[in-house]
C-alpha cells in the first residue's frame, strides 16, 4: 500500500533516505521523553527517529496516511511487542492541539517535513508552547526557513524572524532540492533547527512586544516613529534615535529595548 499525495494538504513525500536520516539527526537534545513528528506521511522520517529515541508520537491529519502507518508501517518497522510503548499514532490537527495537556506537562521536541501551506502557523504554535518545547527542527520551504533564521539587515528579516529568535536560537542547516520529493514541489526546501534559549522569558510585557514587532513590520519601509504612531508616543520619545530606524535594522534585543521604551512613555 502507498499513500497518494494530496494537494489541499500540501503533501510532498520525501523519497531520499539519506536526507530523511539527516533531518532525523537534526534533533540534538538528549533525554527527551517525547518526540512529536508532525505530518509523517508514510514514515520516511519516522523510522530514523525510532532508531534515535525511545518513543515517538506522530500526528497526522490525512486519514489515508493514518491507515498506512497503522497497517503497513508498524508491521515493517516496529517490534509489535513494544510498539505501544515506543510508537503512537494520533489522527488530528497539530494546530488545534493543547500540547501541555496532551503530553501532561512534559517536554516535547518537535520535528517534521512540514506542509508548506501551514508551516509558519506551526512555528507560531511552537512559540506559543515554548514552555514545553525545548527543541524544534524540520523542513520548510527554503524561503520560509531562511526567514526564520535570518538576522537583522536583510529584506527577508521580519516578524517570523524576530518572534522566533526572541525565544529560540535558530540555525539554517541545509537545502533540499525538489527532485527528492514525490510529487516534486516548485521550490527548494530548507531544514532548520530551533533550540530554546536558557532564559526564554522576556524582560518586558510579551503581548506588547508581539504587538510592537508586528506593527513595525506591517509598514517595514517606514521609520519607526511613523509605523508605530498608533501607540500614541510622546513627543520626547519620538526624538529617540531608535525611532529614526526601520524595523529590519533592529536586532531582537533592540526590539526588546524599543518595547521597554514604549511601555514607559506611552501617553
Amino acid at each position: 500500500m502507498s499513500v497518494k499525495a494530496k494537494k489541499h494538504l500540501g503533501q510532498h513525500f520525501l523519497t531520499d533516505e539519506n536526507i530523511a536520516k539527516k533531518i532525523a539527526d537534526s534533533l540534538v537534545g538528549e533525554g527527551y521523553n517525547n518526540i512529536l513528528e508532525i505530518g509523517p506521511g508514510m514514515g520516511v522520517l519516522t523510522k530514523y527517529l525510532l532508531q534515535n529515541v525511545k518513543k515517538v508520537t506522530v500526528m497526522e491529519l490525512d486519514s489515508e496516511s493514518v491507515v498506512f502507518l497503522n497497517d503497513d508501517f508498524k508491521k515493517e518497522h516496529i517490534n509489535l511487542n513494544t510498539s505501544e510503548e515506543r510508537f503512537q499514532i494520533v489522527e488530528g490537527d497539530f494546530l488545534k492541539q493543547d500540547l501541555s495537556t496532551f503530553f501532561k506537562g512534559e517536554q516535547v521536541a518537535i520535528i517534521g517535513n512540514y506542509p508548506y501551506n501551514i508551516s509558519s502557523q506551526i512555528v507560531f504554535k511552537a512559540i506559543e508552547n515554548r514552555d514545553v518545547v525545548p527543541e524544534f527542527s524540520g523542513m520548510f520551504q527554503k524561503e520560509v526557513a531562511q526567514r526564520i533564521a535570518e538576522k537583522k539587515g536583510s529584506k527577508t528579516y521580519g516578524i517570523l524572524s524576530v518572534l522566533t529568535q526572541a525565544f529560540f536560537d535558530a540555525e539554517y542547516l541545509f537545502t533540499v532540492p525538489p527532485s527528492v520529493f514525490n510529487p516534486p514541489p516548485k521550490v527548494d526546501s530548507g531544514v532548520i533547527r530551533l533550540t530554546r534559549k536558557k532564559n526564554y522569558s522576556l524582560p518586558v510585557d510579551e503581548k506588547l512586544f508581539f504587538r510592537v514587532v508586528k506593527t513595525a513590520f506591517n509598514q517595514r519601509r517606514k521609520m519607526l516613529r511613523s509605523s508605530l504612531k498608533s501607540f500614541n508616543l510622546s513627543d520626547t520619545l519620538k526624538e529617540d534615535t531608535i525611532f529614526a530606524m526601520r524595523p529590519e535594522q533592529l536586532s531582537v534585543n533592540e526590539f526588546i529595548e524599543l518595547t521597554q521604551k514604549i511601555a514607559s512613555h506611552v501617553v
